[in-house]
């Protein structure tokens, strides 16, 4: 019933077929709306964020905990993560190459949004006991729009608390331990224990220690990575045009993705460009402004416009290399090699005649050099969802398979049974990235999965301690600032418990949690819209940039 439950409420909040989201439509439109309203500041004042950033403004004896750079550091250690490696590849699998340009539509308007509740949560913040400061929506929903709206700010702070422990942590370590499993067979337990280790030494440390660490670990990251998408499209600059030209030709007419789904249909390429968008740069999410609310200004305006930088570097500089990376290799549409057990769910055993798809039971169907004998074909029947499938592949082998009640056994020309089919998939997600790396940097390196490899070991631990922040404030505003140190210890506990659980039902729960905080999050930016609208106009009339 629960697992019932969650699967309706993320169909619609995030997933709802044939039709926008509910929360994509909301975000976007609130996008385009503050957008008009403040005048494009993403165009206007983007020069001014990357002033703030390299400290022209910077005042020690500013109310804070951090710098405007360990703010930004802090926040993009959040976004810039598994959502520009596996997302970007995602969009471009199901919508097709014209989802990278919705991509960065979501990301013009998601600049504004971020401005905009990063501004407010620099106006509400609060003085903690200790001398530190918290802020978010949780406190600019209850301070902006009065004690009357307490209530929407407490479910904004549980869906925070949760969400933190299952999407921002969990889920992040589960990430980690499956690509340490699968490329070098350590122990899901042993991963868990180490990058629990390496959380916990950071996040007990509180927000000084998380900027600490974000300041350097984010610029070595996204560099590594950047650095080796780059290079790739160095080695392949004569696609670079050709891969921009077929991701605006498909923006509007599109064709399909790499399994064919939704040909020629629109709205599926703008829907999975919109989500993916959203996902990776997280405006209006509400989790960004709770790290910029600790940064050290007295100008609320000043931190939001270099708020307005992460969607920038996010999505249009870090998911476009990705972007340009899977397109110009080609890895896009490639089939690739891959090992299918005879008895494998995804493999159907039907009669080649478009009038008769059904199994036939009890007989054998007889291939020669992968061309079937008696109108008989073998054919892979995998559900779209699972994106890992050509629905058309026949699997090239010499030999006979029989169908029993059993299940199908495959036997070679000489009477062996095969215990693996040979045939080629269509990748997507993580592996869809790296193999594109590992076909780019072929020529100089011989392969360059392990960059990718690198990447999402870095981007997922930088998740965690990041996410850890955004928690614990809303357990502080819950439950007092005494929760902290408790939420701290639990999160650790948990990140451990998410690298070695499966977590198909809890990270669909953990969206459906981010979804909320999206929702509850939006009434409040759009009720205060006005406020940041007067701030605005306050601080550029008085401040020479």
């Amino acid at each position: 019933m629960f697992e019932q439950i969650i699967d309706r409420l993320i169909n619609l909040v995030w997933n709802t077929p044939e039709e926008m989201p509910l929360m994509v439509v909301i975000l976007l439109l609130f996008g385009v709306f503050i957008t008009v309203r403040l005048g494009f500041i993403q165009l206007t004042k983007l020069g001014h964020g990357l002033k703030v950033v390299r400290g022209a403004y910077d005042d020690p004896n500013d109310e804070g905990d951090i710098n405007h750079f360990q703010a930004l550091t802090t926040a993009l250690s959040a976004t810039v993560g598994i959502g520009n490696i596996a997302g970007v590849a995602l969009a471009i699998h199901i919508g097709g190459p014209g989802a990278i340009f919705w991509m960065w539509v979501t990301a013009f308007f998601g600049m504004a949004i971020k401005y905009s509740e990063v501004t407010l949560a620099q106006k509400y913040r609060v003085t903690n006991e200790d001398g530190s400061v918290s802020g978010g929506p949780m406190y600019y929903i209850e301070r902006g729009l009065g004690p009357n709206w307490k209530w929407l700010a407490v479910l904004f702070s549980i869906s925070a608390a949760i969400c933190a422990f299952l999407t921002g942590n969990a889920v992040q370590a589960n990430s980690v331990a499956d690509i340490m499993a699968s490329d070098f067979d350590i122990p899901r337990a042993i991963t868990g224990l180490l990058t629990a280790g390496l959380v916990g030494a950071v996040i007990l440390g509180g927000i000084k220690r998380i900027g600490y660490v974000t300041a350097r670990l984010v610029p070595i990251m996204a560099l590594l990575y950047v650095l080796g998408g780059l290079i790739i499209l160095l080695l392949h600059a004569d696609q670079i045009i050709p891969s921009f030209a077929l991701i605006l030709a498909n923006a509007f007419t599109p064709q399909a993705g790499a399994l064919g789904v939704g040909s020629g249909v629109l709205i599926l390429t703008l829907r999975y460009g919109v989500q993916r968008g959203i996902f990776s740069n997280e405006a209006g999410q509400g989790s960004a402004p709770i790290a910029h609310s600790a940064a050290k200004t007295d100008q609320p305006v000043r931190e939001g416009v270099v708020a307005l930088l992460e969607p920038f570097i996010d999505t249009i500089i870090v998911c476009s290399i990705t972007a340009l990376v899977i397109i110009s290799t080609g890895a896009w549409d490639m089939h690739h090699k891959t090992n299918i057990s005879p008895a494998d769910s995804t493999i159907e055993y039907v009669i080649d005649d478009p009038s008769n798809g059904n199994t036939v039971m009890g007989e054998s169907l007889v291939f020669v050099d992968g061309v079937p004998v008696n109108g008989k074909m073998l054919r892979y029947n995998a559900p779209v969802d699972t994106m890992f499938v050509d629905p058309d592949e026949v699997l090239p082998f010499s030999g006979r398979v029989e169908l029993t009640p059993e299940g199908p056994v495959a036997y070679a020309d000489d009477g062996e049974i095969i215990t693996t089919f040979t045939g080629g998939v269509v990748e997507t997600a993580t592996p869809l990235t790296a193999r594109a790396f590992e076909i780019g940097l072929a020529p100089i390196t011989g392969g360059g999965g392990i960059i990718v490899t690198i990447a999402v070991l870095l981007f997922a631990v930088s998740t965690s301690i990041s996410w850890s922040y955004y928690g614990d404030r809303a357990a502080q505003y819950l439950f007092g600032f005494k929760s902290i140190f408790w939420y701290r210890l639990v999160y650790v506990a948990m990140h451990f418990v998410g690298a070695v659980t499966a977590l198909t039902t809890i990270w669909a729960f953990g969206d459906v949690m981010l979804g909320f905080m999206a929702f509850f999050n939006i009434i409040g930016l759009i009720a205060l819209s006005g406020v940041v609208v007067k701030l605005t106009k306050e601080y550029f009339q008085n401040t020479e940039v």
